[in-house]
């Protein structure tokens, strides 16, 4: 399996064992998650041409341009994207890295792109057909024998870009029609023939075409196009340079400035493993050089990268695929993720800097860093993209358009301007990166999207709810359980967005039907989602950041479980008393907020062992104690009353407060004895 291998063909190859200082403009440039195929010229020119198609192809349809007199219904729409899409999948990634460099197996991959391209343009010249004539159930025996082809296309297209835990696992769910009236309950369902099964996993609107390749074809495609164009203008050296003028000089600032830098750089590439290397190969030395040992410098990392997908204004294509699900503008999704993303960074700062304080350690020199007012004047072109794209999304509402209006504004200035303007070379590698990062989530789009076809075809879509509600008694916290869970280990072979999909489908409904929000259900499952990638044994994140720490992954695993320890628990808080993602009355919703603040700030003290204004929270009985004290007192401070918890929120605020103040004075009690003796 070739995924997380890093970049090929990448301008600059960075290395952890290359960096002996920290070369705060090292990281001008993401990397690519996935290791990608050097393709001769003419190749090149044969997947340029096919991803400009793309562009022009999604630019007609969502400007209403009416290119060449053309207005395409959406399912030929979708099998003419594809076409353009999936062969770039076999183009760019080989079956397996062993065979990069192979002509014979190029010759191979080049035949399976053509086969592709052909099947989906036939599919494309029959749309009309298929709607008209419900091929859905009653497809003639071209399309069966195509669906079928197609099937096994994009489950191998699929493989290559989202690995083989998420192949094997859509492989047999795609395939669970043709048993499903031969299973025990709750799984037991219509039986569909294979062939039937197939076909319908390709023309029906509710399997591969269905939400994720709309959602793909919709919104999705413009703000991968704005993560590319924003990484190769420059843009990460420009989030690298802010960060560490912000607060490079603060108490453990190279810390802090992997937080930020990497919730930044998480507005460009929305893949965790791309965040930890671009990032953490300039953050990690830096923290290390600076005093931070070298599994918590990879810890910082991994958590602040894992962080940086559930960050807005820019959150990964999951947020786009549940804004289709939920039928709801991203716009509100962003605005829902926002105070539980500032929690979870809240709390790793605030971990950071008692660590800093507990181990004296401080921060790094003026002379090592950037210059804030440079910075700012050489990177307004980006502040004001960003102004403009959210400003579009927030305001105007046009998540579609929004994205390509942002990336056509930052090319003009950038290439009028002479710093980062782009040279042909350059402009070349932009659009293969972009047909790269098409060609990657497409195939793990479509491939996902059996999931649903599966469930759809079989009648389990609308029963399982009812059945997973009856297993847990109708109680919705055993139902959270199972769902946090569940989505853990499916985290663990799957991407973050192929993950969601599925839960979306089999957990959020039964979630729902108990009485939780909507959103917050979708939000609950996004997040428990990431929680492997800094949880052990898979912990994909800590495994990034391994060789560029020099530590053990599994050590970095575990600090990384105690630096993110809010991702754990504020799923179940918003999702509870959704007031944590801004429902509900105002005044609830201020003073859910500004506990849950206070909450989480003794909660990281409790875990580092030392709080501001009274030290560490070690060495004795009585400050042992105290620190139990305020983990306790910080956990009924964020939890937020109300709804289904069965305590009010000032009720738990006197609570947490009075424990807090209890240990406060513990605290100062165990000092005043310290001194005495």
């Amino acid at each position: 399996m070739q995924k997380r291998a890093g970049t090929h063909g990448a301008d600059k190859d960075v290395r952890a064992d290359s960096i002996s200082a920290p070369d705060i403009s090292a990281a001008d440039r993401m990397v690519e998650e996935l290791a990608y195929r050097i393709l001769p010229g003419w190749l090149q020119a044969a997947f340029g041409t096919l991803t400009l198609a793309v562009m022009v192809l999604v630019l007609n349809q969502q400007f209403n341009l009416h290119l060449f007199g053309i207005t395409l219904v959406e399912n030929r729409y979708l099998f003419l994207l594809a076409a353009a899409t999936l062969p770039l999948v076999f183009l760019a990634y080989p079956w397996h890295p062993r065979v990069m460099r192979s002509a014979a197996w190029l010759g191979f991959d080049i035949l399976l792109s053509l086969v592709t391209m052909a099947a989906l343009f036939w599919f494309s010249w029959k749309a009309e057909a298929i709607l008209g004539e419900g091929w859905e159930f009653a497809a003639p025996a071209m399309a069966k024998i195509l669906g079928a082809l197609l099937w096994v296309l994009i489950l191998e297209a699929l493989r290559r870009t989202g690995g083989t835990p998420i192949f094997i696992i859509v492989t047999i769910v795609s395939l669970y029609p043709v048993v499903a009236g031969k299973l025990p309950s709750p799984l037991n369902g219509i039986d569909q023939p294979l062939d039937d099964t197939l076909a319908y996993h390709i023309v029906s609107a509710e399997s591969a075409f269905g939400i994720p390749m709309r959602a793909f074809g919709e919104i999705v495609i413009g703000f991968i196009v704005f993560g590319v164009a924003l990484n190769h203008t420059g843009g990460g050296k420009f989030f690298n340079d802010i960060a560490f003028a912000l607060v490079g000089r603060w108490r453990g600032g190279a810390a802090q400035v992997g937080v930020i830098s990497s919730a930044l750089q998480g507005s460009i590439s929305g893949s965790v493993i791309s965040n930890v290397i671009s990032s953490g190969v300039v953050t990690i030395p830096a923290m290390k050089r600076t005093g931070f040992r070298a599994d918590y410098a990879g810890g910082v990392e991994a958590v602040a990268s894992t962080g940086a997908v559930l960050m807005p204004p820019v959150m990964g294509s999951t947020a786009f695929v549940m804004a289709s699900f939920l039928g709801i503008s991203y716009g509100e999704i962003a605005l829902a993720a926002t105070v539980p993303a500032l929690l979870f960074y809240f709390g790793l700062a605030m971990q950071i800097d008692a660590y800093a304080a507990r181990l004296g350690l401080k921060g790094m020199k003026q002379e090592e860093l950037p210059s804030l007012k440079q910075t700012l004047k050489d990177g307004w072109l980006y502040i004001l993209v960003f102004a403009v794209l959210v400003w579009l999304m927030i305001n105007e509402q046009q998540e579609a358009t929004a994205p390509f209006v942002a990336t056509a504004l930052l090319l003009v200035i950038n290439q009028i301007l002479p710093k980062n303007r782009l040279s042909w070379k350059s402009l070349v590698e932009l659009v293969l990166a972009t047909g790269r990062a098409l060609a990657e989530l497409v195939a793990i789009l479509a491939g996902v999207g059996f999931i649903i076809g599966a469930f759809s075809v079989t009648g389990l879509a609308g029963t399982l709810a009812n059945d997973l509600v009856y297993i847990a008694g109708d109680k919705p916290i055993v139902l959270l359980l199972m769902g946090a869970l569940t989505s853990f280990i499916f985290g663990m072979g799957m991407t973050v967005t192929a993950c969601y999909i599925f839960l979306a489908i089999v957990l959020a409904p039964p979630l729902v039907k108990a009485g939780l929000d909507p959103l917050a259900v979708h939000l609950f499952i996004m997040y428990w989602g990431m929680i492997s990638f800094i949880t052990p044994p898979v912990a994909l994140a800590t495994f990034a950041a391994a060789p560029l720490a020099r530590a053990s992954p599994f050590k970095i695993g575990f600090q990384a479980m105690r630096l993110g320890a809010v991702i754990y628990i504020v799923p179940f808080f918003f999702v509870l008393n959704p007031a944590l993602i801004l429902k509900g009355e105002p005044m609830d919703v201020v003073s859910v907020i500004v506990t849950a603040f206070i909450g989480v700030w003794l909660i990281a003290a409790a875990i580092q062992g030392w709080l501001i204004g009274a030290g560490r929270l070690d060495g004795t009985w009585l400050r042992l104690l105290a620190r139990i004290m305020l983990a306790l007192g910080g956990l009924a401070l964020a939890a937020p009353g109300g709804n289904l918890i069965p305590i009010s929120n000032m009720l738990l605020a006197v609570i947490g407060a009075a424990l807090a103040l209890g240990a406060f004075l513990l605290l100062k009690l165990g000092n005043r004895d310290t001194l005495n003796a």
